[in-house]
């Protein structure tokens, strides 16, 4: 299993038009995706693109940032943010090419996996490992978009 890139670092808001205009009248950001629900997780998200290389092969964006807001009380980010209410850094996304190999690779080393492997706001297959076994850190496995999707507009 290789280790891909970063895609993305997931952010518990309370309200995600509050974290969009953060990001474009604070932090200065140019591309904001617009938010769309992901009922069968139970959020809204919005991606704000940071600067890449655009000399490089790929999205010439760098790593996201990735605005989660609950869409009922039932929603785990809901219980994150009932504990951190101002929100937060939730989880580090990396990419990997082959979600399954990578599952087994984690399985292999002990590595406790949360959840069955599910399609995420990408539109690729993802799964989560246990922060207890990640150095403390949540973390979201996903496989690297072959093509663009909605998320990409």
């Amino acid at each position: 299993m290789k280790l891909g890139r970063l895609n993305h670092i997931g952010v518990a808001t309370p309200s995600i038009e509050e974290s969009i205009a953060y990001y474009r009248d604070v932090m200065g950001a140019t591309k904001i995706r617009e938010p769309f629900d992901l009922e069968e997780q139970g959020v809204k998200v919005c991606f704000v693109d940071t600067p890449g290389d655009p000399t490089e092969s790929g999205p010439s964006f760098g790593t996201q940032i990735e605005l989660i807001e609950p869409l009922s009380d039932a929603s785990p980010i809901a219980g994150f943010l009932a504990k951190n209410p101002a929100g937060g850094q939730h989880h580090l996304c990396y990419e990997v090419e082959d979600i399954e190999e990578a599952r087994s690779w984690f399985e292999e080393k002990g590595k406790r996996i949360l959840g069955p492997t599910r399609i995420g706001a990408h539109g690729t297959p993802i799964f989560f490992l246990h922060p207890k076994d990640m150095m403390g850190q949540l973390t979201e496995i996903m496989e690297t978009p072959k093509e663009t999707t909605h998320w990409s507009n």
